[in-house]
């Protein structure tokens, strides 16, 4: 029996069993499609009957592919609709990506410049693409479909969704974030999200090039990681607080072990000595959840160098913070907020968040102390991503925490074409952990702090 014949199998039609569950059964709205999308929705239907997919783990990829090509070239010619080489083309290559990828989504997930993908529902899909978003032509045929590719997404790495659990995270083979939710929750069909990653991780000569941050604060945030100074990186959603994570990890001197601890596995260490820890949801049973807070206080039993939370997002701030306070040094976190003041009330907040019924005072002091610069990011409105503020943390003034702005990006207006001008500036302050850099071997010029 050659290849082409396994693939087919026996099966017939009327061998194949309607779709069942209780999200097929939920959902069933559909999008009016054109003539091609109908023919594509009929011949990936009539190959998924005619195949038997008990062989497909018999086969290597590249082979399978071929075969699934002339399968469908079979069925096209059946279908008897005239079409030009460029349709039949696009028509066979996208029945690949229905049987063996994600969909439509596919096309979306080859092109490296979306950083962003979006679908709000069947017939709404948007990317968002050097900063801006846009509406693509990006279809599916119903919810059903949608939910078929959200399923083929979660199943990979062992997660659910369903109605008693209709929101889910999870992350593509390469390292992409995803977030899908479904009905009820989500009221006009099932939604997803997915956050790329580019294949090259950006250095900070990248950074420098995109005129994200100024050659004078590069090289203090480099020599504030390498002596081990604790920071906290403040933005919005989307404003690069990941990335620039990634790219101060690379001043992580080679001989420290560092954990990291995420939510969902986002950051990529180049030093060897990395463990990397992920959270983990309940079960059906709503048992065995792991959460950011047991991972940091495992860690600690970890003999740590330095302990990356990738965000700060509930009680494990307090627990991160004991930690600065006690010995582990060069520490780095994110938090979404949108002030460096904000920041730190944001901290203040998910200290409280932990159970333990300290004072105000304390907290803040417990910050003070643990922490010693927050590095502001933001999106501005053409899209481009900059480091907008580096804000040291001097102590306490009373009951405040004391800070004072070393650099920050002064905006000057806005060009004909939508191009946020201005420029980065230093405030002429020599800051307090300069010392500290100094004593470490790093040795800046006086120049770096001057207006």
């Amino acid at each position: 029996m050659g290849l082409k014949d396994r693939l087919l199998g026996t099966k017939k039609p009327e061998d194949i069993a309607p779709e069942q569950g209780p999200i097929s059964r939920m959902l069933r709205r559909s999008v009016q499609m054109d003539p091609y999308q109908e023919l594509k929705a009929n011949i990936h239907r009539k190959l998924v009957e005619r195949m038997d997919l008990s062989a497909l783990n018999e086969i290597g990829r590249d082979k399978l592919e071929e075969e699934i090509r002339l399968i469908s070239e079979d069925l096209i010619t059946e279908e008897g609709v005239p079409l030009s080489e460029t349709d039949r083309e696009r028509l066979l290559m996208e029945i690949l990506h229905e049987t063996l990828g994600l969909g439509p989504l596919e096309p979306l997930l080859h092109d490296m410049d979306i950083s962003d993908i979006l679908v709000n529902g069947p017939g709404s899909v948007y990317i968002e693409k050097f900063g801006k978003l846009e509406k693509t032509n990006t279809v599916f045929r119903n919810d059903a479909h949608l939910m078929q590719i959200i399923d083929r997404i979660i199943s990979k790495v062992g997660r659910r969704i369903d109605e008693s659990s209709p929101y889910v995270d999870a992350r593509l083979p390469d390292g992409s974030r995803v977030n899908a939710i479904i009905p009820p929750i989500a009221l006009d069909g099932p939604a997803i999200s997915i956050r790329r990653f580019g294949k090259e991780y950006l250095k900070m000569s990248d950074l420098l090039s995109l005129g994200s941050l100024s050659p004078q604060a590069a090289e203090v945030l480099q020599g504030a990681v390498k002596s081990r100074v604790n920071i906290i990186i403040s933005g919005g959603t989307g404003s690069g607080k990941t990335t620039l994570l990634n790219v101060l990890s690379e001043s992580i001197p080679s001989r420290e072990r560092v954990v990291t601890i995420e939510d969902s596995a986002e950051l990529h260490l180049k030093q060897d000595h990395v463990v990397r820890l992920e959270t983990r949801p309940p079960n059906i049973e709503g048992k065995g959840e792991v959460t950011q807070r047991n991972l940091v206080k495992n860690a600690l039993r970890m003999r740590p160098d330095r302990i990356i939370v990738g965000e700060v997002r509930g009680g494990e701030a307090l627990d991160m913070l004991q930690a600065m306070n006690t010995g582990h040094d060069g520490s780095i976190s994110t938090v979404h907020s949108n002030s460096p003041r904000d920041a730190l009330s944001r901290l203040e907040t998910m200290v409280m968040m932990s159970g333990m019924e300290l004072p105000q005072r304390a907290i803040r002091e417990q910050i003070a102390s643990a922490i010693s610069i927050v590095i502001q990011l933001a999106r501005l409105s053409d899209g481009a991503r900059k480091v907008i503020g580096v804000t040291e943390i001097v102590g306490m003034e009373g009951g405040i925490i004391a800070m004072q702005e070393i650099f920050h990006f002064s905006i000057s207006g806005v060009a004909e074409d939508g191009k946020v001008l201005g420029e980065f500036k230093a405030n002429g302050i020599w800051p307090k952990f300069a010392d500290r850099l100094e004593k470490a071997g790093v040795h800046l010029s006086p120049k770096t702090f001057e207006v």
